[in-house]
């Protein structure tokens, strides 16, 4: 029995939202790598201001993990930081979208998860010669700096045409 009409277009238009914060979160972070801001000890990577848009579409949940993986995998990561660094920004996408009524605090699931995530991958994987404290506090301030002040202005600037970007969800 084919699904009505309704349902269908809901799920063609999530599909469609997903690839695109997919593609956007990739391209972003692919660019400022090439500045070398989006890796290594001291991370600047604005692709993370993305990590806002649950709070408008359930869509880039899967849109922003999927993002990171292909960034990652593109940039050279290895195995260790494509899967967990992947793994945090999905869990910093959830904790969006939970925290969705109360948007000035969506960002923080993402500082949090990346914070605690990421500098542990830094140190093992990559071998990092600085301390684990160091490394959580230079992430975390990457964090606070990329998803937190820029999440926040996107915030801002895209309420005001919510409606239109994000009807039919």
């Amino acid at each position: 029995m084919p699904y009505p009409k309704q349902i269908r277009r809901r799920g063609t238009l999530l599909v469609c939202q997903a690839g695109l914060i997919a593609a956007l979160y990739t391209v972003l972070t692919v660019f400022v790598g090439a500045f070398g801001l989006s890796g290594g000890v001291i991370q600047l990577r604005i692709s993370e201001a993305l990590c806002i848009l649950p709070v408008f579409t359930p869509a880039a949940i899967p849109g922003l993990a999927i993002g990171c993986l292909l960034a990652n995998f593109l940039t050279g990561c290895l195995w260790q930081d494509i899967l967990f660094g992947s793994l945090a920004t999905l869990l910093g996408a959830v904790g969006a979208r939970l925290c969705r009524r109360h948007p000035i605090l969506a960002p923080l699931p993402t500082v949090l998860a990346n914070t605690l995530i990421v500098p542990p991958i830094l140190a093992y994987a990559y071998g990092a010669e600085e301390g684990l404290g160091f490394l959580f506090l230079t992430v975390g301030i990457g964090e606070i700096l990329s998803a937190y002040v820029c999440g926040t202005v996107l915030f801002f600037a895209l309420r005001r045409y919510e409606k239109h970007l994000f009807r039919g969800i």
